[in-house]
């Protein structure tokens, strides 16, 4: 029986199942527990299973982020890196034109 309350970013062990989950959210009004693995997966258990589950406080694991790491480093991502216009495409270029085979309508 699980007599840990479930605090938000916190990690556990199911020790039934020997998974490590971290909790994301606990909503009150609906009774229910959000949880992510270390896999990156989601679930969600009410308050009555939480209750029945055998779960232990653990660590975070060390490669945790890797889960949710999908690119790598990203600079684009970076809020120091100056934006330069000048890279991109002209967007009119990209505009077809509405002539048929090279004959216009005047």
């Amino acid at each position: 029986m699980a007599k840990q309350i479930p605090v938000i970013n916190e990690w556990y062990q199911d020790a039934v199942e020997d998974v490590l989950f971290e909790v994301v959210a606990v909503d009150e009004a609906a009774a229910t527990i959000e949880v992510q693995y270390e896999d990156g997966s989601v679930d969600e258990f009410d308050f009555d299973t939480w209750m029945q589950m055998v779960v232990l406080p653990a660590e975070a694991p060390e490669d945790w982020r890797l889960s949710y790491d999908e690119a790598g480093d990203d600079d684009s991502l970076d809020p120091d890196r100056q934006f330069n216009p000048e890279l991109f495409d002209d967007p009119l270029s990209s505009i077809e034109s509405d002539s048929l085979y090279g004959l216009e309508d005047y």
